[in-house]
């Protein structure tokens, strides 16, 4: 199988996508098909035994379509391509006023007479510029009409086509010549709007500068992004942009992180520490070292995630889709009624009749409907980006909408995540040193808080250790391994109680511990239990106000899944407000218990740190990814990832998903009802070609900037917050 890319030049509108995937998808040897809009660009992954690249190519120039082999420097487009409908729009327009004032300054010379009745007899300079203003109105959609009427596939490039020529040959040049003009406008103004929110979208990559300073030799190189290789050291000075997402190995400096948290306070950044591509260094030189390639940083996997985002469609958006493939039949079916049919049955003339069913035909236009829903999703996702919020598709911001639960881990959701050891209680002979070496030996090779704070804790008492051999994890319980050629193990106080080691005293030991809100681990090996560590984690600074925020925003129940203990749980559980926590749960059993919820509410969601509790972020409506800077598989696992490890963000989040929906019912409802108005007053002979295109247009323009005004929007964090 290949996969190969296309430029299409001019893919600005989802009836586009449409009929491409109506003449590609059922011919042999094409597998698959996906399309960027925001960059004009479709994928097929095909079986080049059956089909070359080239009859692809020669299938998408049938559509009336221009495509060529996709590259970086294609998407740019040339001049022409950037402003052929423009030009031709303004040419329309410029003919178009041109024989309106022919035709009122020079009205007698070279008079073409009319043979309808009601129609006006026009100069013939005059006609010829309205047969100009015709020409560059419709001349780019008139191969795509043509391609459409071969395939017996009526899109609205067809209707256009028809009603204009249909005009002309009942002598209405003024009216075609508008019809043209308008419709040309609305095209434009589509190809505005999808050119807005990719604008929008690549505002973001614009956020990391191009060239990056390298230290080589104790000297300064400047190269370009793109060639700086992992492993190179970077200079950065104060009130520079960061270029590469880097760890620092010299200086410290405050780090504003707004282009991918949407969080405009800065936060200090030490050795040590990681930093973002597109991030500005406020007020110390860095020097650090590279962690990512430019195609890998965190910055570059939010604009790809945004960019196919618009793959993955909601009900609503499909429903659109749908409703526009049958749409355009009927009101076709009901303009031949109208132009054929009605002066048989109704005291009209053929002319009345062509002429009302012409209006249908322009009314039947499914412009604004089609155009909108795109772009308000587009809007809403980019929007949410640019808060530090990655949504991977429409859908999810549907789901989210409807979400009446939501589930949350403890451990780095609730809380920070960063435990610190409290407690050190050895037993069976064994000191603090012995333990804590043991310890740090188990969990050198995790990446788990509980792990870092073990680590943490082993280094600040000086204890040097070995990473255990043979080390295997147990999930959901805890670790065993090899240290010093013995076996041991670590984990939960299940765990220890599965040993079978737990004796009368350490188990009353082990509940005085949990009951003061500690999580607890037991180090053991094959004869007895060595000792217990106990660790706290500090609960997110205003959690109890974030979650009543979360409530008020329309979520019935909070309910908290954790591995814990019960006691940690109900500590933490009655401090943030909680409805109801469910403690000691393995990861298949906190899947069961999200399976549990959507039966009972329906759109469940699921937040945690995207990897221990992938099954249960899975399993949900949709899985939200914690603190997504930290780890690739945290974007990878989640449906929606809070790039800036921000719980707060949730309330925003819901309102901007209901938001988001709401506009686009508003949309929905006010192109088909502007469509149901005008369709009435043409059957009553009320309403022009002219009027009809113009309504058409302006509700294309009303639907369009109602999308994008998301892209404008603010985050609202609720006043307790």
């Amino acid at each position: 199988m290949n996969k190969v890319g296309y430029f299409i030049s001019g893919l600005d509108c989802a009836e586009e996508i449409n009929l491409l995937k109506k003449v590609l998808q059922k011919r042999e040897g094409i597998e698959s098909l996906e399309f960027d809009l925001l960059r004009s660009k479709m994928e097929v992954i095909y079986d080049n035994e059956k089909i070359t690249s080239e009859d692809i190519l020669s299938l998408i120039q049938t559509t009336g379509m221009r495509a060529r082999l996709w590259s970086e420097e294609s998407e740019k487009g040339s001049f022409w391509e950037k402003w052929t409908l423009f030009i031709l729009t303004t040419s329309s327009l410029v003919f178009l006023i041109a024989a309106s004032l022919c035709q009122l300054i020079w009205p007698h010379i070279l008079v073409i007479p009319s043979f309808f009745p009601n129609t006006m007899a026009l100069p013939l300079p005059a006609v010829l510029l309205y047969f100009a203003a015709i020409i560059s109105g419709i001349i780019f959609v008139i191969p795509k009409a043509f391609h459409s009427l071969k395939r017996f596939r009526p899109d609205m490039n067809l209707l256009m086509v028809i009603a204009v020529i249909g005009a002309i040959a009942i002598h209405q040049w003024i009216e075609a010549a508008l019809v043209s003009f308008l419709y040309s406008l609305a095209l434009l103004l589509e190809k505005w709007s999808v050119s807005r929110a990719r604008h929008s979208i690549f505002s973001l990559l614009s956020a990391a500068p191009p060239f990056a300073r390298v230290l080589i030799d104790g000297k300064l190189v400047e190269k370009k992004v793109e060639e700086v290789a992992v492993g190179e050291t970077l200079l950065i000075r104060p009130g520079e942009k960061i270029p590469l997402d880097a760890l620092i190995t010299h200086g410290s400096s405050s780090v504003t992180e707004a282009a991918i948290t949407g969080e405009s306070i800065p936060r200090l950044k030490e050795e040590g520490d990681e930093i973002y591509a597109g991030t500005v260094n406020e007020d110390g030189a860095l020097e650090c070292r590279v962690t990512k390639k430019a195609d890998e940083t965190i910055l570059a996997e939010v604009i790809r995630r945004v960019e196919t985002a618009q793959k993955k469609k909601g009900a609503l958006e499909k429903w659109v889709d749908q409703f526009a493939r049958i749409y355009t039949p009927i009101m076709i079916l009901l303009s031949f009624f109208i132009a054929i049919i009605s002066p048989l049955l109704f005291p009209l003339s053929y002319l009345e009749g062509i002429y009302r069913g012409l209006v249908i035909l322009v009314i039947a236009c499914p412009c604004a409907l089609v155009i909108s829903t795109p772009v308000t999703i587009v809007s809403g996702l980019t929007a949410a980006a640019k808060e530090g919020i990655l949504i991977k598709g429409g859908v999810f911001l549907e789901r989210l909408q409807k979400m009446k639960a939501l589930a949350l881990d403890k451990t780095g959701t609730l809380t920070l995540g960063r435990p610190e050891v409290q407690k050190i209680i050895p037993l069976s002979g064994h000191s603090e040193r012995e333990l804590l070496e043991r310890a740090a030996a188990l969990e050198a090779p995790s990446e788990h808080p509980i792990a870092r704070a073990i680590l943490k804790k082993a280094d600040q008492e000086g204890i040097s250790y070995t990473q255990a051999k043979n080390f295997q994890i147990i999930k959901g319980k805890g670790a065993e391994g090899e240290v010093f050629g013995r076996p041991f193990w670590i984990g939960s106080h299940r765990f220890m109680h599965e040993k079978g080691q737990e004796t009368k005293e350490v188990h009353e030991l082990a509940l005085s511990l949990e009951d003061a809100g500690h999580c607890l681990l037991a180090i053991g090996n094959g004869n007895h239990i060595c000792g217990l560590i106990s660790l706290a984690d500090e609960p997110r600074p205003l959690l109890k106000e974030t979650l009543s925020a979360i409530k008020d925003a329309g979520i019935e129940k909070i309910i908290m899944l954790t591995g814990d203990n019960k006691q940690t749980a109900y500590a933490i559980s009655k401090l943030a407000g909680i409805d109801h926590y469910e403690a000691e749960l393995l990861p298949h059993e906190k899947a069961e218990k999200i399976e549990e919820l959507m039966k009972k509410y329906g759109e469940v969601g699921m937040i945690g740190d995207g990897i221990n509790d992938a099954p249960a972020m899975a399993t949900a409506s949709f899985g939200i990814a914690m603190g997504a800077m930290g780890t690739d598989a945290a974007i990878e696992a989640a449906d929606i990832a809070l790039m800036g490890d921000d719980l707060s963000k949730i309330p925003f989040l819901i309102r901007h998903s209901k938001k988001t929906m709401r506009i686009i019912k508003q949309n929905i409802f006010f192109s088909l009802g502007l469509k149901l108005i005008f369709t009435v007053l043409a059957l009553f002979g009320l309403a022009t070609l002219w009027m009809a295109i113009a309504a058409d247009t302006g509700a294309t323009l009303v639907v369009i900037f109602n999308g994008l005004r998301l892209l404008g929007a603010r985050k609202k964090r609720a006043s307790a917050v």
